[in-house]
């Protein structure tokens, strides 16, 4: 990504909380991830969690990187972590990679930020930021994400179950929706007659957990096969050069054979 695009974003995302980076999925990966999608629904079964909050008219499939290298390619997308590593910091984690696919006659999901089980005093620092990739058009009728601007830098979070007003984040498919862990948000209500089809790419700070738990969801011969920053991404290194470590060792080095060499934060001085 180009240096001032980068600041162009990020800057979007301090003042505004949210950015949309357009024409960041390939057309090819695009279909691909699109039949993937609609491939593993139908093998595993998937079928609405029917709450308030994953929805009753709402397809998820959670835990993508152990379901397919067509996975593989978005969490270290060249458009996408350059401004995620701005965001919080180049030792950011997968906190999860999930679908959610939302059907017509679903209603509006609470509005909500995803930071607000964590009990820190707001305004904080970023401590997750995570993206909605666009695999078909998103608009106010289909059920666009919806956001408040700005949300990030309250005091507070939203009362669950509470209406607000709040705008659609509107967006051709193709693009990926981009937020502070703190922004005020949530899933649109789908009055189309068209299913509206999104990947939630979410990262956490290195230093807090996922969401998902990567260590225990990815089998370890499918971990083998990643690249070396994907498998850092999924918890495989430490952050800082310490936390995260087995008797000074990186859990790549202890459980997947990695050679690279690893010096402890003591170790550096």
């Amino acid at each position: 990504m180009h240096e001032k695009d980068l600041e162009k974003h990020l800057k979007a995302i301090d003042e505004d909380g949210y950015t949309i980076v357009e024409n960041a999925i390939d057309p090819d990966h695009l279909v691909a991830l699109n039949a993937a999608l609609l491939r593993l629904e139908y093998e595993l079964g998937i079928e609405p969690a029917r709450n308030g909050f994953e929805g009753h008219h709402t397809v998820r499939i959670y835990n993508l990187l152990a379901h397919g290298k067509v996975f593989e390619r978005i969490p270290t997308h060249p458009l996408l972590l350059p401004i995620v590593e701005g965001v919080l910091d180049e030792g950011c984690l997968v906190s999860s990679l999930s679908s959610i696919s939302i059907d017509h006659g679903e209603t509006a999901q609470p509005i909500h930020a995803d930071d607000q089980i964590m009990p820190v005093q707001k305004p904080h620092a970023p401590f997750v930021c995570n993206s909605m990739w666009a695999l078909t058009d998103f608009t106010e009728e289909n059920g666009a994400t919806r956001i408040i601007p700005g949300s990030h830098k309250r005091d507070s979070s939203p009362d669950y179950g509470r209406e607000y007003d709040s705008i659609a984040a509107e967006m051709p498919k193709g693009s990926v929706l981009i937020w502070h862990g703190s922004l005020w948000h949530g899933g649109g209500a789908n009055k189309s007659g068209e299913r509206r089809v999104g990947i939630a790419m979410n990262y956490c700070a290195g230093f807090i957990r996922q969401q998902e738990n990567q260590q225990l969801g990815l089998p370890l011969e499918v971990v083998r096969g990643f690249e070396p920053r994907l498998q850092e991404l999924c918890g495989f290194g430490t952050y800082r050069s310490l936390i995260g470590h087995i008797d000074k060792k990186t859990p790549a080095q202890r459980l997947l054979g990695a050679v690279r060499d690893f010096k402890a934060i003591w170790d550096l001085g």
